[in-house]
C-alpha cells in the first residue's frame, strides 16, 4: 500500500482518489477550502482516505498529485516535498489563470513551473490530457487490446518509472514524451489531447504536436 497524497479535490483529483482507494492505496486530500468541506467525498472514498490540510498530504503522501489551477501553484508546501514523486496534471488555460507570458511565449512548460517551485522534488507529468470521468470508464487491465495509454514527462527516470508502475495499476499503458521541457506535446490544442489513443497512436499524436507560435 502506498499513501498517494492529492493536493486538489476538483474532477481529476476526485477521480484519481477513487482509483487508488480501489487499488488499496492509502489518500490524504486536501482543498483550498479546508478538510471539513471534503466529508461526503471522503465517506464515499471509505476507510483508507482521510481529509486533510495541503501540508498534510504533501508530508503524508509518498507519492503526491498536484491538481490545482496555476495560480494556486506558489501555495504548494515545498519543504515536504523534497525527495518525493509529484504528478503535475496542470494545463494552461488563460481565461481561468489569466495570461502568462513565459507560457504564452513558450519559454517553458507547466510542469517546468510546478518543478521550479518544488525545488528537490521530482515532478513529473501525466494525467492532463484524459476527461475526467474517463479515468475510471477506460481503465483496463494490462494486455487488453487497444488499452488506453497515457503520457508521462519528466527529468528524473526512476520517477518517471514510478508514474508509469502507478498508471499501469489504474488501467493504462504509458507513453514516456522525455524531458518536463517536452510536456508541451501533450497541452491544449495538440493532437493527443483529449481523444482516446492506444500507445501507438499516442506516439503519433506526439509527434505531431505543433507549437502554438507554429500553427
Amino acid at each position: 500500500m502506498t499513501t498517494i497524497g492529492i493536493i486538489g479535490a476538483g474532477n481529476i483529483g476526485s477521480q484519481l482518489a477513487r482509483l487508488a482507494v480501489q487499488h488499496g492505496h492509502q489518500v490524504v486530500i486536501a482543498n483550498s477550502r479546508g478538510p471539513e468541506t471534503l466529508t461526503d467525498l471522503v465517506t464515499e472514498l471509505g476507510e483508507h482516505a482521510t481529509a486533510g490540510t495541503r501540508e498534510d498530504a504533501a508530508t503524508q503522501g509518498e507519492i503526491v498529485v498536484v491538481t490545482v489551477p496555476l495560480g494556486a501553484i506558489d501555495t504548494i508546501p515545498v519543504e515536504p516535498l523534497v525527495g518525493k514523486v509529484v504528478i503535475d496534471t496542470d494545463n494552461y488555460y488563460p481565461q481561468r489563470d489569466g495570461q502568462i507570458a513565459a507560457l504564452d511565449d513558450e519559454t517553458t512548460t507547466t510542469a517546468e513551473m510546478l518543478q521550479d517551485h518544488l525545488v528537490g522534488a521530482h515532478v513529473v507529468k501525466a494525467f492532463n490530457h484524459i476527461g475526467a470521468d474517463h479515468l475510471t470508464e477506460h481503465a483496463t487491465p494490462a494486455g487488453t487490446p487497444d488499452r488506453r495509454a497515457l503520457v508521462i514527462a519528466g527529468d528524473d527516470d526512476t520517477a518517471k518509472q514510478t508514474v508509469a508502475d502507478l498508471i499501469d495499476e489504474f488501467g493504462f499503458d504509458t507513453v514516456d514524451a522525455g524531458p518536463l521541457a517536452e510536456g508541451w506535446r501533450i497541452q491544449r490544442d495538440t493532437p493527443g489531447y483529449g481523444p482516446r489513443l492506444t500507445a501507438d497512436q499516442l506516439r503519433e499524436a506526439l509527434a505531431s504536436a505543433k507549437r502554438y507560435r507554429d500553427m
